[in-house]
């Protein structure tokens, strides 16, 4: 298995985010689009997580950490369709749009237009696949599946702010490497597999992803939690999406770009 090494996997981080950043001002149809299938495609992971992890009640009575393993182990398809398809994902670019900001291949204006639009895009993506195709389609009307979805919403809105952003850092920390893992392959299985590794660790770990939260949160207010809009982006969304870009742009963006020696 032939790898890059960490310049090289930053190097090429760079010249992603180039491209990225020549989408954002050139093509906004496609970077819309692009940005409405990643938030698709991490709820896609989101109910596969659920359906699975909370799919065998007994034996998670017995096994505590059963349930959060087999959730980590299934969501990570998101950002395996997001990395090998190329779509715009909010979290990811966090880390991608720094490298290639610090070599001066575009302003911070750029940065945060894309990151704006993407997410925006994200939520778009996230919101109608949880209601066309989980909520609609009954997958969580029944049990075990609808106690847990509304037990997972109110728990992720009864977190102090500060946790919640210390908890979204360690989640795109994860996330942003797990990108720099896939970026060091060049086959679909060095691909994927560097994108589930980190990923289901800050799953298990019970780390707070922005994107990820677009479809539980929604989903659980949908089947019955009582949470108001307010309440999910102000306890939630807010500190989420801060600790992300924290954890993306600076623990992982920026301090490759600055140990491999990314630069004008």
């Amino acid at each position: 298995m032939q790898i890059r090494v960490p310049r090289e996997i930053t190097e090429t981080a760079a010249s992603v985010g180039a491209a990225k950043a020549t989408l954002t001002v050139n093509s906004l149809p496609r970077l819309m689009l692009s940005s409405c299938l990643a938030g698709a495609f991490i709820a896609l992971g989101g109910i596969l997580s659920l359906m699975v992890g909370f799919g065998f009640p007994g034996l998670n009575a017995a096994n505590p950490s059963l349930q959060k393993l087999l959730s980590g182990c299934m969501f990570p398809i998101g950002l395996i369709l997001v990395v090998t398809l190329g779509a715009e994902l909010f979290t990811g670019n966090n880390a991608l749009l720094i490298p290639s900001y610090m070599k001066g291949s575009h302003n911070f204006a750029t940065v945060l237009r894309n990151w704006v639009l993407v997410y925006v895009g994200n939520f778009i993506g996230a919101i109608a696949f949880t209601y066309i195709m989980v909520y609609a389609c009954g997958l969580t009307a029944g049990e075990p599946y609808h106690s847990a979805i509304i037990a997972v919403a109110k728990a992720k809105v009864s977190m102090s702010w500060l946790t919640v952003f210390i908890k979204g850092i360690g989640a795109n920390w994860c996330v942003c490497l797990a990108v720099w893992l896939a970026l060091s392959g060049k086959t679909f299985f060095e691909k994927a597999l560097g994108c589930w590794l980190p990923v289901m660790a800050f799953v298990v770990l019970g780390y707070e992803h922005s994107i990820a939260n677009m479809f539980f949160i929604p989903l659980g207010m949908m089947e019955g939690a009582e949470i108001s809009a307010a309440e999910a982006i102000w306890v939630n969304l807010i500190p989420a999406t801060l600790g992300n870009i924290v954890g993306g742009a600076l623990l992982v963006g920026a301090v490759n770009a600055y140990l491999h020696e990314i630069r004008k």
